[in-house]
């Protein structure tokens, strides 16, 4: 077997040779296009890195018998963490480019042109994978409008393909706890209800609408998963809950990297542009501004906290719950 060269495997003389600054190619060259090519590469890289993992997740997942506690679970849990770790690195890469200063932008930003970071078909890919819907989507109508043909192709295929919300979906819907327990859900309610203050008493209507109505058409939670999300929330203490919680937890810091991440996106370029438009015929900061309120994914995970109860007002399980859930061998 020939021995491999670093430089060889890491095939260092396409990567280092891939920055090609228009300013040069264009006689005027500019400093802090180097720096701005470098980011961008990074980003992409690292977006392929995470949808690397999430399609592995999206594959464990589409198992019709993922065990609670298998090290299937485990291994989607610490794959996710790991996107959760990238994606503060895409944060932290924020700093970097605010060190090129409007100015040091100015000197080749129209020459960038139609040129945009609107058109990483990575990033939509990945959005879409993870289970932002269509119509969820702001500015929904020009979204794909500047891409190629094949990427409009592949991020069409992933929106089309089983999500890691639906997957989730499933696998909640599967769990058979509070599910066999018709009395422990009437007792929580009972509780639940009467922890509400006169101003919280809508909750009430959205405690319907959530766990057993469904609510309105772009929920991709059902009742019946939402219920096991909440029930797994309230007793993640108990062995066999915790991997779930785990779970839910990590979908909640991926959407909160997410949102960080647009959130210091936004202000990067209302600073360096201003109120300009984007380089792609965007309109810039209002954009990314209208993107960062409503690409949520995980937003139904999240609203859940509004139906907690203290610990102290939890009802007591089952003997048969207790058991299945592990928290003490009941004689």
């Amino acid at each position: 077997m020939p021995a491999v060269h670093y430089s060889d495997y890491l095939q260092l003389s396409r990567i280092l040779g891939s920055q090609e600054p228009e300013s040069e190619r264009l006689g005027k060259p500019a400093h802090d296009e180097m720096l701005f090519i470098i980011i961008h590469q990074a980003y992409e890289l690292w977006f392929k890195q995470v949808l690397f993992e999430v399609e592995s997740v999206i594959a464990i997942m589409e198992q019709p018998a993922l065990n609670d506690n298998s090290p299937e679970l485990q291994t989607v849990v610490h794959r996710l963490q790991r996107c959760v770790t990238i994606l503060k690195v895409l944060v932290q890469q924020i700093d970097i480019m605010e060190t090129m200063t409007p100015m040091d932008f100015l000197d080749f930003r129209d020459m960038l042109r139609p040129a945009s970071g609107f058109q990483s078909w990575q990033f939509k890919t990945l959005e879409a994978r993870l289970g932002l819907l269509y119509q969820q989507r702001h500015g929904q109508e020009y979204y794909l409008s500047q891409l190629r043909l094949e990427q409009v192709e592949l991020i069409r295929k992933a929106e089309s393909s089983p999500t890691l919300i639906q997957l989730l979906n499933t696998w909640l819907e599967r769990m058979p706890f509070p599910q066999n327990d018709e009395q422990w859900w009437s007792t929580y309610t009972d509780a639940y209800r009467s922890s509400l203050s006169e101003n919280e008493l809508s909750n009430l209507v959205a405690m319907e609408s959530v766990f057993v109505t469904g609510g309105d058409e772009n929920r991709q939670l059902s009742p019946r998963a939402s219920r096991a999300a909440l029930f797994i929330m309230l007793y993640r203490g108990y062995p066999l809950l915790q991997l779930p919680f785990q779970l839910l937890n990590t979908l909640l810091e991926v959407d909160e990297q997410l949102s960080t991440w647009r959130y210091r996106h936004m202000n990067m370029v209302h600073r360096i542009i201003g109120s300009r438009v984007g380089t792609g015929g965007s309109t810039g900061r209002d954009y990314l501004k209208g993107a960062l309120d409503k690409h949520a994914i995980f937003a139904e995970i999240a609203r859940l906290t509004s139906f907690l109860l203290e610990r102290s007002r939890l009802p007591q399980l089952n003997r048969e719950t207790e058991q299945m859930l592990g928290f003490r061998n009941l004689t």
